[in-house]
């Protein structure tokens, strides 16, 4: 029987918070419930905001933590061949386009689109409306053409392609399984349909979060994903790509997130207590465990 393999996978973009230490802790305790082996992956894909002294900090915080992780440490940035690889599999696949349009092109395109209708443009599980299409029709000859004329561009996923595609693969219909901290093991339907044309790689980066986390679960060899509960609805757009792709599927767990006192979810864009300032203000690691939960 496989041991099992959990990962925790923060991004070096900002310092870590308390809301990364329970993640860290959640994932340790479990693997170790389970006998299984943890690791570490750092999610630097997004090269325009992600530092070496971030990647430093990650590595700080989380060793005064007292939390250890099996060597080697996978850096994402590292492996954008590999990413490559998938999205050429994709496009030769005919399940993505090229998009060109802009941010601004984009939301005058959904402006238009409700003033038409009269009502308000779908949305997506994050609240942003749903990609209108803009460019699903452009001719390939002409997509290809500005392509080489070096005009920057996304790729998105067809996903009315790509959801009768992963039909044909899948007939019983996508899901996965989620785990308990008992173990116990529900099958979950996946509803991709909801992210509309998602992007698979973006304009700046040969590939997306969405891609690069479905590789590399898979080439780590990753049985249990432990991660936050904002990021549940994604899991169904994960599993339409390792359907697609024929990557294996780990079992999942979405934990709650911890809040500040207004109720909001730490966030290094709000500018969440870093736990290095905690660290440097005397706090203990062992009572910080404690407070989040975990033994002493």
């Amino acid at each position: 029987m496989t041991q099992p393999l959990f990962r925790f996978a923060p991004s070096p973009n900002g310092l870590l918070h308390l809301g990364h230490a329970y993640s860290a802790l959640l994932n340790a305790n479990l693997a170790k419930r389970f006998g299984g082996r943890l690791i570490l992956r750092i999610e630097d894909i997004d090269i325009t905001r992600c530092g070496p002294e971030y990647d430093a900090a990650i590595i700080r915080d989380l060793a005064w933590l007292g939390l250890r992780f099996d060597e080697p440490i996978r850096r994402q940035s590292q492996h954008f061949d590999d990413y490559r690889l998938l999205l050429r599999r994709l496009r030769e696949a005919g399940l993505v386009y090229p998009c060109f349009a802009t941010r601004k092109e984009i939301a005058q395109a959904v402006a238009a689109r409700e003033a038409e209708t009269g009502s308000p443009a779908p949305r997506d599980p994050d609240g942003a409306p749903l990609y209108p299409r803009r460019c699903a029709g452009l001719d390939p000859a002409e997509a290809q053409a500005r392509i080489e004329a070096g005009e920057p561009f996304a790729l998105r996923i067809d996903m009315a392609k790509a959801l009768a595609e992963a039909a044909r693969i899948a007939p019983e219909g996508l899901a996965y399984a989620r785990f308990d901290r008992d173990g116990v093991i529900t099958r979950v339907p996946a509803d991709p349909a909801r992210w509309g044309d998602a992007v698979i790689m973006r304009k700046e980066i040969p590939t997306s979060y969405h891609l690069a986390v479905v590789h590399d679960d898979a080439a780590q060899g990753v049985t249990h994903v432990v991660r936050g509960r904002d990021l549940e609805a994604a899991t169904d757009l994960h599993v339409l790509l390792q359907c697609l792709l024929g990557l294996p599927t780990p079992l999942y767990h979405h934990h709650d997130l911890i809040r500040d006192e207004a109720g909001e979810k730490l966030a290094k864009s709000r500018i969440s207590t870093p736990i290095a300032q905690l660290r440097e203000e005397g706090a203990d690691p062992a009572a910080l465990r404690a407070m989040l939960g975990f033994e002493a």
